[in-house]
């Protein structure tokens, strides 16, 4: 029986730097919302025709994000590569938003917070629709998936 959806996210520890609080608890809430109600199915097909439950485990190599796709039992099924390119400047943008975001929220008044997260949601509903169109054909996920998603990938891309 099928099964399409993520019951375990792992991001690579080699690759995160904790720079704050608040992107901590970004990565938290990701997770957490990620693994409560996702959708997630790889389009190729298996020899034994496994339809999920699936561990991911997410990493950057040289330049790529790696999606590493794992059966229930930890068991490798295949590896989603793909190029990072199309995603630096919807992650600089969301990294500078963000940024906003956490000062408006100690010291700007309800309407420029409100201003702000609207700019926030924006450029990431707009990340999220790239990573589904890049993930076309490869991996299916429905749009909070791939969200979520593109937060955890931000968290990757958090340098010194």
């Amino acid at each position: 029986m099928a099964d399409p959806r993520i019951i375990d996210i792992s991001l690579d520890q080699q690759s995160i730097i904790w720079r704050n609080a608040d992107v901590e608890q970004e990565r938290r809430i990701a997770i957490f919302d990620l693994l409560e109600e996702n959708y997630f199915e790889p389009l190729r097909p298996h020899a034994d025709d496994y339809k999920g439950p699936y561990r991911v485990h997410l990493s950057t190599q040289e330049g790529r994000l790696v999606i590493a796709i794992q059966r229930q039992d930890g068991t490798p099924l295949e590896a989603i590569i793909l190029g990072l390119a199309r995603f630096r400047r919807p992650i600089r943008e969301y990294f500078a938003i963000c940024d906003s975001y956490f000062q408006a929220i100690r010291n700007a008044s309800p309407q420029q917070i409100e201003t702000i997260d609207m700019a926030r949601r924006g450029i990431h509903n707009h990340a999220a629709e790239t990573l589904m169109e890049r993930l076309e054909g490869k991996i299916k996920v429905d749009f909070d998936t791939a969200r979520r998603l593109f937060t955890l990938i931000c968290v990757l891309h958090i340098k010194q």
